[in-house]
């Protein structure tokens, strides 16, 4: 989703933005045609854990943790600020415990706010929050100490607003970082600079997915490497069809962060699943990238949605909300009914299932056959001329005004005498009102 939401920072202009979201899609829909081919292929063979089971040793090598080096540059930073407990989600997921509600209050042995005092592992004989401290959702760092929204007797509320307010500055300084990347791009990529990185850019796709690939080892995210080359995409530095290769070496490259931390586990099936998203994505670079025919599939796919922003600018959020909030929401509900076990549960999402494939079908039925695509145009063109006139209604009066005033003086009536000749007219309206009444 960032790279979707790095392609709004182009929404002053029409064009790049069409380019810059079709940039940003062809990642998704990569994944939506990977997940879509492989998913079933996985339930019906398994070959994905077959051909991983091969591959794993009786146990992995204990090593040290390998950070990149944006890691190093950032973490001092964060942690300083805010760092989140990972233990409560993990107690919670092992049924550990049953809420967060365990952690509170926060304690700190003397009132001492330091990662000795608070978070420090609490012996055998022991308790948590009576003789060793307890932290809640914010822990302290062993490096750089407590951060400082962490409160000393700190409730879950606490902790849930301070995450909240950090949540809100995050993307406040996001948007604010997005419009600063395009405008430095818009002011630098210009002449000379952008025939340069065209042509540098210009390579084979086996070579383009090298060079994703190594960019995001080094970045460890495939996230950053897709968000900034996504405003390349836009100002037309880069084209799609290289985008997409650059995409896929990105996939591949941020499988390594996986692995990497795979190595530093006893858990063999750490690295089974590590295997499994690197081997998730090769199949799919198989399955999409080398035939021209289907390769064309998802670039076609961006290729329309960057053109339904000409159509309105609403259509990258509308896109963001239901694909990354409705649609996982919708499937996580579904799967969390058949995780109970009853049988009035699973009933209820057998008939909700049902119901959304007919939901799905009818959607494609009236997409297709009842000119559903002309009528969500239509409806797309009336909001954007309605906003259009909207946002010129101001020059529009001001111009008609200057035109009445012209006819005026070209008539050569007064403005006293036309304001007496329209209250006339509104006085023998009424008269005429009161005459009829009468009558």
């Amino acid at each position: 989703v960032t790279n979707t939401i790095v392609s709004m920072g182009q929404m002053a202009d029409g064009i790049q933005l069409e380019r810059a979201f079709a940039g940003a899609t062809v990642h998704d829909l990569f994944n939506f045609l990977t997940v879509g081919v492989l998913f079933p292929l996985e339930l019906i063979t398994g070959y994905l854990r077959r051909f991983t089971a091969v591959m794993l040793p009786e146990s992995v090598a204990d090593d040290d943790k390998w950070e990149g080096p944006l890691k190093k540059i950032v973490s001092p930073l964060a942690g300083r600020i805010l760092k989140a407990n990972k233990n409560v989600i993990k107690d919670i997921a092992t049924g550990k415990v049953e809420s967060c509600e365990a952690y509170y209050p926060v304690f700190c042995v003397g009132g001492i706010e330091d990662y000795s005092s608070c978070a420090n592992k609490c012996g055998d004989d022991q308790e948590k929050g009576v003789d060793c401290g307890r932290v809640g959702l914010i822990t302290c760092d062993k490096n750089y100490g407590c951060p400082a929204f962490f409160q000393n007797g700190a409730t879950k509320q606490d902790d849930s607003i301070a995450g909240g307010v950090c949540l809100v500055l995050a993307l406040v300084f996001l948007l604010i970082c997005l419009m600063g990347l395009v405008n430095v791009l818009q002011r630098g990529l210009m002449g000379m600079s952008t025939r340069i990185i065209y042509k540098a850019t210009n390579v084979p796709g086996i070579v383009a997915i090298v060079i994703g690939g190594a960019v995001t080892v080094l970045v460890q995210s495939s996230s950053i490497t897709t968000s900034v080359l996504t405003p390349l995409v836009g100002l037309g530095v880069i084209q799609l069809e290289q985008m997409l290769p650059l995409t896929l070496g990105a996939n591949i490259g941020t499988t390594v962060t996986g692995l990497l931390a795979s190595l530093v586990s006893d858990s063999v099936a750490a690295l089974q699943v590590a295997l499994c998203h690197l081997f998730f994505n090769i199949s799919g670079i198989i399955i999409w990238y080398p035939v021209p025919f289907m390769r064309r599939v998802p670039l076609n796919g961006a290729r329309e949605l960057g053109k339904w922003t000409r159509r309105s600018k609403l259509v990258p959020p509308i896109y963001i909300v239901v694909i990354f909030f409705i649609c996982p929401l919708l499937l996580l509900g579904l799967s969390e009914l058949f995780a109970q076990k009853k049988v009035g549960w699973t009933v209820l999402g057998s008939m909700l299932v049902i119901a959304v494939i007919l939901g799905i079908i009818r959607a494609v039925y009236w997409w297709k056959k009842q000119d559903g695509r002309a009528h969500f145009i239509e409806f797309l063109d009336k909001r954007t001329s309605r906003n259009s006139a909207i946002a010129t209604l101001p020059e529009d009066m001001q111009y008609l005004k200057s035109k009445v005033d012209q006819l005026a003086e070209h008539t050569g009536l007064p403005e006293d005498e036309e304001a007496d000749v329209e209250k006339a007219e509104a006085e023998g309206t009424d008269e005429a009102d009161e005459a009829e009444e009468k009558a």
